[in-house]
């Protein structure tokens, strides 16, 4: 009897649409884009080619935005952005991602190849998507 120890990869269980704003947009235009897409997440952009990316929450727009009552279309992402990013390699084995994760309380994150988001993933995606049938 032989068994399948080949490990279910990140690239196996990442989605590939990726959701990326400039980070000098506005928490309005960033709010209207996760509106429009139906995310809790968007990654910001490098400013340039030494820089890293960051990403913005929904939670950090309930907390650095609206709760300090400040006006939606006069902050911009860079003001709010976690960065840099924690993110993970396609090639890591999900078991390992899934640790990363929930060490640092995270529930996705960016995939990064060479330096380039090539991909998102969740613990959602790793849970539903992740188990194989041996």
């Amino acid at each position: 009897m032989t068994t399948n120890t080949t490990p279910t990869l990140v690239k196996d269980v990442m989605w590939t649409q990726i959701d990326i704003v400039d980070s000098k947009c506005t928490v309005q235009n960033a709010l209207n884009d996760m509106q429009h897409k139906k995310t809790k997440m968007l990654l910001v952009d490098k400013s340039h080619e030494y820089d890293e990316y960051g990403v913005v929450l929904i939670a950090d727009i309930a907390s650095k935005v609206i709760a300090k009552d400040r006006a939606l279309d006069r902050v911009n992402v860079y003001e709010i952005m976690n960065k840099p990013v924690i993110s993970v390699h396609p090639d890591m084995d999900i078991r390992y991602c899934a640790e990363l994760l929930t060490h640092f309380g995270l529930s996705r994150c960016p995939v990064l190849d060479n330096g380039e988001i090539v991909g998102v993933v969740s613990l959602t995606s790793i849970v539903f998507n992740g188990l194989r049938i041996v």
